[in-house]
């Protein structure tokens, strides 16, 4: 099993006009399309941070994938690419780490 984790930190205000607290519900409503959508994805879960410290980020993906074929044709896979344009309007950073598990 593959486990892959992504970190990001949001702007306050999107490009796309919104709130991060507008963005953030609307990842969440992407995100939770793609268990169904991608073959291959075991977990797809997506949380906010409530600490809100300097050192936080504000959104965690939690994934899981049965192979890391599985994982390679994520990436590539349209709605995922989708979710990927509107994540470039509205994340100032992002990071990630894949682990076998």
């Amino acid at each position: 099993m593959i486990v892959h984790i992504v970190f990001w930190k949001l702007h306050e205000q999107g490009l796309n006009g919104r709130s991060k607290q507008e963005n953030l519900a609307e990842m969440q409503r992407r995100f939770a399309g793609l268990k169904d959508a991608i073959p291959g994805l075991l977990t797809c879960e997506i949380h906010a941070d409530f600490a809100r410290t300097p050192d936080s980020v504000d959104v965690a993906l939690y994934s899981e994938f049965e192979s890391k074929a599985a994982l390679e044709a994520y990436h590539p896979h349209p709605t995922h690419q989708e979710i990927i344009g509107f994540l470039k309007q509205v994340r100032s950073e992002r990071r990630v780490i894949d682990y076998e598990k």
